[in-house]
């Protein structure tokens, strides 16, 4: 009657190699600081904790998981029961695929500090720097199809339907009325609800997924004004915004196609190649980007790098001049080419701004263009290892969430890079 399961001979320590790459995550997870995960479920006088898993163990588990280029918590869920290096970071704890997804975009606060920390421990150790740090953009496939960029017009027919369905559901779900002398229910003259009808817990389910419905028709519209304003005079197209993943927008991407996406800002340091800043937007262009990365990265640790390397994409004049106001931080990117022959464009224009002048004239030295030849070594080389670890596409859908996902790809590469920045311990588990 019941498959027959061999019985395991070895304890759950066991099962991997004393040097399994997941011994060294443990390790890794076991220095950080998770304060705020445990203040979440942790008791407090007489009132009682919440019955949780541990923090370390899940947060083990996702960095795991994110270097070996598992994405889904449901697959996730499965490993942790049948392969062994996650059966070894659970230790026998069961693990479903709802707590998985919720620990990983719920509280996207609490991961601030765990990427401040796997940057600031090297940093202190003086095995990276961020004096000079490489910035580039990689555009993500968002959870949304095509068929889901919906026009004003329709959106605003679908936000009627979906205000009268939650309506509808809401008078079919009321609360039944009651006696306020006694408090207690009074009877129904509504005849029995026949067997084929849904459940009320069916019923709750159908409310719910309303509801839901209607905040994202809403979120549309409120973002429709911002894609209007994008469309340029004498343009035959409207705006269109996704009723299910509305802050999504149609990018061009690597391979030339135009798809629903969200453009995810890296900031990294050329030495070390640590990921210092993170950041998703949902414009496909890089422009502007680069002022508020910089800014990120010193409100989080002090300090503003001195050099910051970046593609054509990047190459704004007002955003060099404003980077480069105060001579705190020198811009390295390529100088478009002048569309006259004859024409040296390291020259400056009579236009230019001190800032900018003085960016063209170092972009003509080879000192210049020696320092930018580690942006591409640095910024598309991180890039490309986030893609072979499965950021392909989001799974999830919201900016908040979709951000949530990126700093975690950026924690676990930080992880990878002090393991291999650093002396790993030798793991003893003879005795």
């Amino acid at each position: 009657l019941f498959p027959y399961r061999p019985l395991f001979r070895s304890t759950i320590d066991e099962i991997i190699e004393a040097d399994h790459p997941a011994r060294a995550v443990w390790l890794y997870v076991l220095e950080l600081d998770l304060t705020p995960w445990y203040d979440r479920i942790r008791a407090r006088g007489s009132v009682a904790g919440r019955p949780a898993i541990d923090p370390r163990v899940l947060v083990a588990v996702w960095l795991y998981a994110t270097l070996s280029g598992f994405t889904s918590a449901r697959e996730l869920a499965d490993l942790c029961i049948h392969y062994d290096p996650f059966r070894w970071l659970v230790g026998g704890v069961s693990v479903n695929y709802h707590t998985l997804a919720d620990f990983r975009t719920d509280n996207p606060e609490f991961l601030e500090p765990l990427l401040k920390q796997s940057v600031e421990v090297l940093r202190q150790q003086g095995l990276i720097d961020l004096d000079r740090v490489a910035q580039d953009g990689m555009r993500v496939r968002a959870s949304a199809g095509a068929a889901s960029f919906r026009r004003r017009e329709t959106l605003e027919k679908l936000l009627q339907e979906a205000r009268s369905e939650v309506q509808r559901l809401r008078e079919k779900l009321a609360v039944p009325a009651t006696d306020p002398s006694t408090k207690q229910e009074v009877a129904s003259e509504e005849p029995p609800a026949a067997e084929s009808e849904p459940s009320r817990q069916e019923q709750a389910a159908a409310m719910r997924h309303a509801e839901e419905r209607l905040e994202h028709v809403e979120q549309a519209l409120e973002r429709m004004p911002e894609m209007e304003a994008k469309i340029m005079p004498g343009e035959h197209k409207e705006a269109r915004v996704s009723t299910t993943d509305p802050p999504a927008t149609v990018m061009k991407m690597a391979d030339g196609g135009f798809r629903p996406a969200y453009n995810v800002e890296y900031s990294t340091a050329c030495r070390g190649q640590v990921i210092a800043g993170v950041d998703v937007v949902t414009d496909g262009s890089d422009q502007g980007q680069l002022p508020p990365m910089l800014d990120q990265i010193e409100h989080r640790f002090e300090q503003r790098p001195k050099e910051v390397l970046v593609d054509g994409g990047f190459a704004n004049l007002k955003d060099i001049e404003k980077v480069q106001a105060g001579k705190t931080c020198e811009v390295y990117a390529p100088v478009m080419k002048p569309n006259k022959e004859g024409i040296d464009r390291y020259q400056p224009k009579a236009t230019d701004s001190e800032e900018v002048a003085n960016w063209r004239k170092r972009m003509g030295t080879q000192a210049a263009k020696d320092i930018y030849k580690e942006r591409a070594a640095t910024a598309e080389c991180v890039n490309a290892q986030a893609r072979n670890r499965g950021l392909n596409q989001f799974t999830v859908r919201g900016l908040k969430k979709v951000k949530a996902i990126a700093t975690w790809f950026a924690i676990a590469h930080n992880m990878a890079r002090a393991f291999a920045l650093q002396p790993q311990p030798v793991v003893n588990n003879s005795s």
